[in-house]
């Protein structure tokens, strides 16, 4: 963590609420956006060593990404792999344009370096967010790396609807993003986990790899799932992930669950309805992710995200069977150069082990 991080910016931003403060922050980061000198001048600051790995059909640079929900709409796309990311995950997007939950819906619990969330998917409609980005690319201003779209169920669908809902976002951003996540496991759309029961979950895998057969395209779709699903249920869903030939699946989402709180802004902050993202969801997120790597005996890639901050927790996601990761909390929390400080981290753990590169320690702590 820098200096400057820890005396001026984090100070300031702690006194904020936790949704203005990352507006204000979204808002600066957009301004980079469209400077291609801005960027270049992040880029000097923060840039991240190369630790390339080949997941998903693709190359990455590292296996660091950015983490759904910090950048819903788009806003910033390109200013994110100057801050070091390797790949970006802009939504949840839905169907329908909507505002989300009423405010306040963010909450930080500074002791436990963990967020609470209920934003509702707050964007403003896949139709609106493909025209911002058509825009974008006919500027020259797309991201040098990776990009993937979530997608959520629009809150005034209901799960019979669900299917169609999910696949007509899908086809309207099909052009515009590089692999789709389905988010199926989000604590704040009233319904929506039911989606992860069998029959429920099939019907939306079924309506959306229709949508990929239609554009003959090779393009990943992943499936995100809830850490407070008991490991049988996430079994039966990397089944029925490989049974409609998805790519990958995110684990996790946010958790419904509660740490024990440290002190009065930790207590208020978990009685808020919401998600718990950030270090309490680690531990869970690493079961989950050595869950599924054993059941599918590492056939499908595992995207790790919950609670990496460091390169201690990044590493245990990578053994425990993640190809890729992804942060957000970790950002709030660490400033920009958490991002580089993991990736040599990582790049020292490999060198340590004697690999000749992290893809051979994906699932190291299994053999």
């Amino acid at each position: 963590m820098s200096l400057a991080w820890r005396l001026l910016a984090r100070p300031i931003i702690s006194r904020l609420d936790s949704e203005r403060s990352h507006d204000l922050a979204l808002g600066a980061l957009s301004k980079f956006d469209n400077s291609n000198y801005g960027k270049s001048v992040l880029s000097r600051m923060f840039q991240s060593p190369d630790l390339p790995i080949h997941a998903l059909g693709r190359l990455f640079h590292h296996p660091l990404g950015l983490a759904a929900g910090m950048d819903k709409g788009a806003r910033a796309l390109s200013a994110w792999p100057a801050l070091g990311f390797s790949w970006i995950e802009y939504g949840g997007i839905t169907r329908f344009p909507q505002d989300g939950n009423p405010k306040p819906r963010m909450f930080r619990a500074n002791s436990e370096k963990a967020l609470v969330n209920s934003m509702g998917f707050n964007n403003p409609g896949a139709s609106s967010v493909r025209d911002s980005l058509i825009s974008r690319k006919s500027l020259g201003n797309w991201p040098n790396v990776p990009v993937a779209a979530n997608i959520g169920r629009s809150k005034k669908v209901d799960n019979e609807q669900a299917p169609a809902d999910y696949s007509q976002t899908l086809d309207t951003l099909w052009n515009h993003a590089d692999m789709f996540v389905l988010n199926v496991s989000s604590p704040n759309t009233p319904g929506l986990r039911d989606l992860q029961q069998e029959d429920l979950l099939e019907n939306v895998l079924s309506e959306c790899t229709k949508i990929r057969d239609k554009y003959s395209s090779d393009k990943p779709i992943l499936l995100k799932l809830s850490p407070d699903n008991d490991d049988e249920l996430i079994s039966e869903m990397a089944d029925v992930s490989i049974k409609f030939g998805l790519d990958g699946i995110v684990a996790t989402n946010t958790t419904i669950s509660r740490p024990e709180p440290k002190n009065t802004q930790s207590r208020i902050a978990f009685s808020q309805s919401g998600g718990v993202s950030g270090r309490p969801l680690h531990k869970r997120s690493v079961e989950v992710i050595s869950n599924i790597y054993e059941h599918t005996n590492g056939k499908i890639t595992i995207v790790g995200v919950g609670g990496i901050d460091s390169s201690d927790s990044a590493w245990s996601s990578i053994q425990s069977g993640a190809s890729l990761l992804q942060l957000y909390s970790g950002l709030v929390f660490n400033g920009p150069r958490v991002t580089s400080s993991i990736v040599r981290g990582l790049k020292s753990r490999v060198k340590e082990y004697g690999f000749s590169g992290v893809s051979e320690a994906v699932g190291y702590g299994h053999r």
